[in-house]
């Protein structure tokens, strides 16, 4: 542009030597237009390939965004992926433990299920033992009871003799005083052998209640 106002002032300026100069100036004229129009059309040319130099990089910085951007797509999808692997690690956990809970339970109630059998195992048999010992009781009370009667029939069938021989012997009364005497004596012995008798199965029943 201060080159075409260069020619025009200088074109004022010296009209009338130009009209007389003739055709030589008007070629100098005409290669200097020349040399400005192709400094124009390089410039033209550096302009449109600065213009294509920063399309370039503009696509180059847009393509550089894309990439970042679809790494950090990536990346996400990955933070995504390791976070869904952590809850499935962590229901897989709970699960575990859920199911170690319930396995204790149940063997807890196991155990409370065999301690209850064995108590109710243990005072069966203490039942049982204590029936034993009862039956085992009655058996010797029975038995001497038995023992009693024997005794005491023995002691009648005695009397019942006794009241024959008295009898019998009235006509001796020297013979019978002496004789019931003797019977006297008989039954101090058989009535302490009685006491005697029970007593013992006095002390043998406290025993068996002690024990």
């Amino acid at each position: 542009m201060n080159k075409s106002k260069q020619k025009e002032e200088e074109q004022g300026e010296g009209g009338e030597e130009e009209k007389g100069g003739g055709k030589g100036e008007e070629e100098e004229e005409e290669e200097e237009e020349e040399e400005e129009e192709e400094e124009e059309e390089e410039e033209e040319e550096e302009e449109e390939e600065e213009e294509e130099e920063e399309e370039e990089e503009e696509e180059e910085e847009e393509e550089e965004e894309e990439e970042e951007e679809e790494e950090e797509e990536e990346e996400e999808e990955e933070e995504e992926e390791e976070e869904e692997e952590e809850e499935e690690e962590e229901e897989e956990e709970e699960e575990e433990e859920e199911e170690e809970e319930e396995e204790e339970e149940e063997e807890e109630e196991e155990e409370e299920e065999e301690e209850e059998e064995e108590e109710e195992e243990e005072e069966e048999e203490e039942e049982e033992e204590e029936e034993e010992e009862e039956e085992e009781e009655e058996e010797e009370e029975e038995e001497e009871e038995e023992e009693e009667e024997e005794e005491e029939e023995e002691e009648e069938e005695e009397e019942e003799e006794e009241e024959e021989e008295e009898e019998e012997e009235e006509e001796e009364e020297e013979e019978e005083e002496e004789e019931e005497e003797e019977r006297k004596r008989k039954r101090k012995k058989k009535r302490r052998k009685k006491k005697k008798r029970r007593r013992r199965r006095m002390r043998k029943r406290r025993k068996r209640k002690k024990q």
